[in-house]
């Protein structure tokens, strides 16, 4: 059992960086798999990138080389390091979580534009 609250959003230029994080609350958060999830307008959710509790990693690859995901347990949080951002990374980021259940932020707007 978390909960989720996404942060970092923002306004970026072409070819800049912003980092998110997601904190998260609850006494197990370490054996979750967390991941970061984004939606553009008109557009279907997907997955960019998602890591499990023992560390391994997976990158949709259009972000793959450019972002990169990491977690500290012992914040309860996770990061979602964004690099080298493109327009088409423009839509808004959401973290989840998922164990037995699946549990969702809010979701941080990045909008990519010069």
């Amino acid at each position: 059992q978390v909960q989720l609250v996404e942060s970092g959003g923002g306004l970026v230029q072409p070819g800049g960086s912003l980092t998110l994080s997601c904190a998260g609350s609850g006494s197990i958060f370490r054996f979750y798999v967390m991941g970061w999830n984004r939606q553009a307008p008109g557009k279907q959710r997907e997955l960019v990138a998602s890591m499990s509790d023992c560390g391994n990693t997976n990158y949709a690859d259009s972000v793959k080389g450019r972002f990169t995901i990491s977690r500290d347990n012992a914040k309860n949080t996770v990061y979602l390091q964004m690099n080298s951002l493109k327009p088409d990374d423009t839509a808004v980021y959401y973290c989840n979580a998922i164990l037995r259940d699946n549990y969702w932020g809010q979701g941080t707007k990045i909008t990519v534009s010069s």
